[in-house]
């Protein structure tokens, strides 16, 4: 085994990776850009060594510098991650040139199948059921469209290189195909130094289920299960969970069988993924095989129990794989969820900053299950704009998908993080989408779910009667503390009038509330004639300052996010937020006499909806513009955003110019 290894990544990942290496008794060594000079991986490392400037393509992606690095501090061997390196050739040949061993499979598996046009001809090669398309590399936008026609619409554009959703678009027209292959060349060019693309079929309605395979050097390999990873947006994985709810055991074993039959033709000696694409008739055809550790591994590690990091280790040793196919069971369920820095209620663009409050919920046993949190981020942090925005990915594992999805969102309620913009409220949505907790899922689920962008909904029903009730609770609290104030001055006794009105975000509730500090907390609701209707018991630690409302309600958990807003505070809890504040009869009179601060007026103006760089400005001062017309393309994240005119009009004034870094909401043109 070894003894010392070289992490040529950063984030999550890197800190996973330490994890099961300090298990081993493995020492190892962080790199690091300019801008993660204090990340977590470079705490957590027993050894740390700059490699260059922010940008990937100058640090992370310099396959010199990684071979120096492990030089100069003796790393035996190189775990790539996912993503950056790790589906190269060229890094494990120049690693097995410098005598440093590359902790994944050989360079011709990656040559073979890392290559998504390769893969594919190897999968044809290998009787593998592929999507109907042109198994060669495009030329230019003309030849693209002559595949497209060819094939029939709609078609996708893939990058050949690399994966996690970027370099792909979805063509349904020419002009799509001609637009959509230079956005694809230009995003798999940033991401992994490739800007090769290929075109095959868009199976409309499918679902995205892949097989994880691990094989040794000694020719054994063996399949783990599936993980179901349809939630997807702008083919971006999102939510994935481990088993399918659609595999039956018979497909199971059909999809394992192939995806061990394709690891087996190219020597495959690692942990690897063999990607399908599932109709819902449980039909499945190779999509591509990912010569790596998926971003989604830890589902398939909580429902087997095994490692796959240790495995990858101890086969990149020379060790023999010590499972059979045999030992291998699914036990319980799994969901994991992306946290991404992004802001889900303006189209999920991504969001930079300095993480303020970052305090997820506790890892290890919970009530009904298993928490686990994977992250590369801590309080204080900063979400950079050189690099993906995630933040962490919080894992559930339970007997039950259904318990495991009712644990996800008791997680993400008590997931605290502040100066982000953060996807927690559209993922706790999600848990609670009837669709979605019936697993009736598609890669079309988000597109066909939230058409118009993802909005909080309005609390209804129950719903409403306990934002209602946890913010009548805390306000009770607030009063009751304030009375335990010392050396306050003499005279009667202050009692606080037990009728309070709720308004929640623009819905009136009435109600009584009894109860004192350290007891229980009864809210009891008033009809419209002030009848007694029903009445909520809530129990709860919760002290003021602290930003997540845990307690009981009526014996069950709730956890309900709290945030302090002027005379009131902004609750969250299952995907909906509101401003909630608590009167007296006689103050809620007075507020409703309040006037309303109108926003300023931006519809003559184009905001920069995230921070990010200027890459083309298409228009010019004075020049006439449609609805719909592209006015420029600002990149963050290594994504490109091409921003549309909404309606007609004139081009007054343009504010920035290619090249500009700006700050969300920095005015980019005005119009006339």
């Amino acid at each position: 085994m070894f003894k010392k290894i070289l992490i040529a990544n950063r984030g999550e990942i890197a800190c996973r990776i330490i994890k099961s290496a300090h298990k081993l008794g493995i020492k190892c060594v962080a790199v690091y850009s300019d801008a993660d000079k204090d990340s977590l991986h470079v705490e957590m490392a027993d050894e740390a060594i700059g490699i260059g400037p922010p940008p990937a393509a100058q640090s992370y992606l310099r396959i010199d510098k990684i071979i120096d690095a492990c030089r100069a501090t003796g790393a035996e061997a190189v775990h790539p991650g996912y993503g950056f390196l790790s589906e190269r050739q060229a890094f494990p040949l120049a690693l097995q040139k410098a005598g440093i061993v590359f902790i994944g499979p050989n360079a011709r598996a990656i040559a073979a199948m890392g290559d998504k046009i390769e893969s594919k001809k190897a999968a044809v090669k290998a009787k593998v059921s592929t999507v109907p398309g042109y198994l060669g590399e495009i030329k230019d936008a003309k030849h693209a469209i002559e595949i497209a026609a060819e094939i029939g619409y709609p078609v996708m554009i893939k990058a050949s290189a690399g994966g996690g959703g970027k370099g792909m678009r979805v063509a349904f027209t020419a002009s799509d195909v001609e637009e959509g292959i230079g956005l694809a060349r230009s995003e798999a060019r940033s991401s992994f130094g490739d800007d090769r693309v290929f075109v095959e079929k868009f199976i409309e309605n499918p679902r995205h289920i892949e097989i994880q395979v691990l094989g040794d050097k000694h020719g054994n390999v063996i399949y783990l299960g599936e993980r179901e990873c349809s939630i997807q947006r702008r083919n971006q994985k999102v939510i994935e969970e481990a088993p399918s709810p659609l595999l039956d055991p018979k497909t199971r074993k059909a999809m394992g069988e192939q995806a061990v039959a394709l690891a087996k033709a190219v020597d495959y000696d690692s942990a690897g993924t063999v990607e399908f694409v599932a109709g819902q008739d449980r039909s499945f055809y190779f999509l591509e095989m990912n010569t790596r550790l998926q971003v989604e591994h830890p589902v398939t590690e909580l429902v087997t129990g095994i490692d796959l990091v240790e495995q990858m280790t101890r086969i990149a040793a020379g060790e023999k794989l010590k499972i059979r196919q045999a030992d291998v069971r699914l036990d319980g369920w799994a969901i994991e969820s992306r946290v991404y820095a992004e802001d889900p209620y303006r189209n999920f663009l991504p969001s930079v900053g300095r993480l303020t409050r970052y305090r997820p919920p506790q890892e290890g046993p919970a009530p009904g299950g298993t928490i686990r949190n994977d992250t590369g981020v801590f309080e204080g942090a900063e979400i950079s704009m050189y690099y993906d925005p995630m933040i962490a990915k919080l894992v559930t594992h339970a007997a039950t998908r259904q318990a495991a999805i009712d644990l996800q969102s008791q997680a993400l309620d008590a997931f605290v993080i502040d100066g982000v913009e953060h996807n927690i409220p559209f993922l706790a949505a999600v848990m609670q989408h009837r669709r979605w907790r019936e697993g009736r899922l598609s890669t079309g689920f988000i597109a066909e779910e939230f058409k118009a962008g993802f909005k909080s909904r309005a609390p209804e029903g129950e719903e409403l009667q306990l934002l209602a009730a946890v913010a009548i609770a805390i306000d009770h609290l607030g009063n009751a503390r304030r009375r335990q104030i010392t050396d306050q001055m003499g005279g009667p006794v202050v009692r606080f009038a037990d009728r309070r009105i709720a308004m929640v975000g623009t819905q009136r509730v009435e109600a009584l509330v009894e109860g004192t500090l350290g007891a229980p907390i009864k809210v009891t609701f008033l009809d419209p004639t002030g009848q007694r209707r029903d009445a909520l018991e809530l129990q709860s630690d919760w002290w003021p300052g602290a930003p997540v409302w845990i307690g009981m309600v009526h014996g069950e958990p709730v956890a309900v996010q709290v945030r302090p807003i002027l005379n009131g505070c902004r609750l969250a809890h299952r995907g909906l937020e509101a401003s909630t504040y608590v009167y007296t009869e006689e103050e809620a009179a007075l507020a409703a006499l309040m006037p309303k601060k109108a926003p300023p007026d931006t519809s003559r103006q184009l905001l920069c909806p995230m921070p990010g760089l200027v890459k083309a400005i298409h228009v010019a001062p004075g020049q006439e513009i449609k609805a719909g017309e592209a006015l420029c393309v600002v990149e963050a994240m290594k994504m490109e955003n091409i921003l549309r005119a909404e309606r007609d009009g004139i081009v007054k004034a343009i504010k920035a110019k290619p090249g500009d870094s700006l700050a969300v909401d920095a005015v980019i043109m005005e119009f006339a």
